[in-house]
C-alpha cells in the first residue's frame, strides 16, 4: 500500500497534520510520501500512489485543494482520494461532488490507518461525522518535509531571526463560539496529547536546527494543569527556547495568575481572538468576553511584559463605519499598533457549512444569507450598508499593497480612510507608541 499525503497551506508552518498521520501509516507499515504544495511544486509522480489524502485543516487550504484534486484525478484515475482535517468534514458535499471518495474530520489519523489498511486495500468510502475517538497519539514523522528553515521565521524584539518549529498539545475547545470552525467538528470536546508526545515532538525539531516553537492548539488553556507542566518541562529541557501560544481572553482573565509562568518559561507572545471590541458584537459571536475584559488582559499583559498579539473579524454583518472607526481608535489608545498584523483588519466574517451562526434568526443574524456558494466555500453575505462592504475592499486594497511597509505606516493609512468615511478628524498618534523592532513576530501573517 502506498500513501501521499498532501497539504496546501498551514500558515507558513511545516505541516503537523502530515507529519502526525504519516507516523501512524509508517508503524502501519505503509510507504508513505509527503508533499507540501506551500514549500514544494507538484511533482506528478510524487501523487502516483494507492491513496492520496489532502489535509484540510482550514478555509484557505481546502479552496486551494480544489484544483490539486482535480488535477490528480485527471493524472491518476484509479487513484482514491480522501480528504481529512476540520474543513474537510465541514465541506464534505462539496468534496463527494469532487469525487473524493473518503471524508474525515477531527481525530483522523486511526481512521486514516484504517482506510488504507482496510482488508488489504483501500476500504469502501468512509465518513467520519460524529466520531471523535480517543486516540493513543505518536510522535509525529516528519522525515520527506521540507526542513523548518523553508517556512516561516520568527523575528524577535532584538531583531535576531529564529527557526520555528509547530506542535499541538492538545485539539479541539471546550467553548462553542459560534463562529468558530472548530466548534461543528469537536462540538465543545478537547483532546490531551500526552506529554512524553509533546516534548518528544519539540525535542525532534530542535534538534533539527527550531529555536522557537508554536503551540497551535486552539486554546492553550482548555486544559490549563497540562499546558503548564509542557512549558515547564521544554524550559526545563531546553533552555533559551521560545514559543507563542493561543488563548481565549477569557482564559487569559481566568487563569491571570499563570501569565508570569507563559513570561517565565520562554512565551514571546500570545496570539488572542479579540475578534472586536463592541460588545454587541462580541455577545453575538459568544465569544464569552466584554471589550472590558480585553482592555483588562491588555493591561495585566503589559504590566508583567507578556506581548499580546491580539486577532481580529472586523467586518461583520453588524459592522458600522462609526463602529470600524473605533476599533481602530481603541487599538492605538491601547498602543496595540505593533501588535496587529495589518491582515486582521481587512478580515470578513465567513460563515461556513456548520457554522453556529447559521442558528441566529435573520434579524438577528443581520443579514440576509445567498446559497452557499461551493466554490468559495462560505454562505455569502452582503452588508445591509454597501459603505461597510466598499471599506473593507479599500482597506483590504492598502494592506495588499503596502506588504513591505511598517505596521505602523499602514496603521496610520488606514485610519485615515476609516475617518474620512466617517467625518473625523485624524487625530495625532499617543507619543511614545512602540516600535516594530520591540516586538517578536512571525513573518508570515495568521489568517484564515
Amino acid at each position: 500500500m502506498r500513501v501521499t499525503l498532501v497539504a496546501t497551506y498551514e500558515l507558513g508552518r511545516q505541516p503537523f497534520g502530515l507529519a502526525s498521520p504519516a507516523a501512524w501509516l509508517r508503524e502501519a507499515g505503509i510507504h508513505v510520501t509527503t508533499i507540501d504544495l506551500s514549500r514544494e511544486p507538484f511533482r506528478p509522480a510524487a501523487f502516483d500512489t494507492d491513496l492520496v489524502a489532502f489535509h484540510l485543516p482550514m478555509h484557505t487550504a481546502t479552496r486551494l485543494a480544489v484544483p490539486v484534486i482535480r488535477r490528480v484525478q485527471a493524472l491518476y484515475p484509479t487513484a482514491t482520494l480522501c480528504c481529512y482535517g476540520l474543513y474537510a468534514q465541514l465541506n464534505e458535499p462539496v468534496l463527494r461532488d469532487l469525487g473524493v471518495e473518503h471524508v474525515l474530520g477531527g481525530e483522523f489519523e486511526q481512521a486514516l490507518v484504517e482506510v488504507a489498511t482496510a482488508d488489504g486495500g483501500v476500504a469502501a468510502g468512509r465518513s467520519a461525522h460524529g466520531d471523535l475517538p480517543r486516540l493513543r497519539f505518536r510522535v509525529p514523522e516528519r522525515r520527506g518535509l521540507p526542513s523548518l528553515a523553508r517556512y516561516a521565521s520568527l523575528r524577535t524584539a532584538t531583531g535576531d531571526c529564529r527557526v520555528v518549529g509547530y506542535t499541538e498539545a492538545s485539539r479541539g475547545c471546550k467553548h462553542r463560539c459560534r463562529h468558530c470552525p472548530v466548534v461543528p467538528v469537536y462540538e465543545g470536546r478537547f483532546r490531551a496529547v500526552p506529554r512524553d508526545v509533546v516534548l518528544a515532538d519539540v525535542r525532534a525539531q530542535v534538534e533539527a536546527g527550531a529555536r522557537h516553537i508554536t503551540f497551535g492548539d486552539p486554546d492553550f488553556f482548555n486544559g490549563i494543569g497540562h499546558a503548564v507542566a509542557i512549558v515547564e518541562a521544554c524550559a526545563s529541557e531546553f533552555p533559551g527556547l521560545s514559543y507563542d501560544v493561543t488563548i481565549k481572553v477569557e482564559h487569559l482573565r481566568r487563569h491571570d495568575g499563570e501569565l508570569t509562568t507563559l513570561r517565565d518559561t520562554g512565551c514571546l507572545f500570545v496570539v488572542t481572538a479579540v475578534e472586536s471590541i463592541d460588545d454587541a458584537v462580541l455577545s453575538r459571536l459568544d465569544k464569552g468576553h466584554t471589550r472590558a475584559d480585553v482592555e483588562a488582559v491588555v493591561d495585566r499583559c503589559r504590566q508583567i511584559g507578556l506581548t499580546l498579539a491580539p486577532t481580529f473579524i472586523p467586518f461583520t454583518p453588524w459592522t458600522t463605519l462609526a463602529g470600524y472607526h473605533e476599533l481602530l481608535r481603541t487599538i492605538d489608545a491601547l498602543d496595540l499598533v505593533e501588535q496587529v498584523a495589518p491582515i486582521q483588519l481587512t478580515l470578513r466574517l465567513l460563515i461556513q457549512r456548520g457554522s453556529r451562526l447559521l442558528e441566529l434568526e435573520e434579524q438577528h443574524l443581520g443579514v440576509t444569507l445567498d446559497p452557499f456558494d461551493a466554490r468559495r466555500l462560505v454562505y455569502p453575505w452582503r452588508h445591509p450598508d454597501s459603505r461597510v462592504d466598499r471599506l473593507q475592499e479599500m482597506v483590504t486594497e492598502v494592506v495588499g499593497r503596502r506588504l513591505t511597509a511598517s505596521r505602523s505606516a499602514v496603521f496610520d493609512e488606514l485610519l485615515a480612510l476609516a475617518s474620512e468615511r466617517v467625518g473625523a478628524p485624524v487625530a495625532p498618534r499617543p507619543a511614545g507608541a512602540r516600535d516594530r523592532a520591540t516586538v517578536a513576530y512571525l513573518n508570515e501573517p495568521w489568517y484564515c
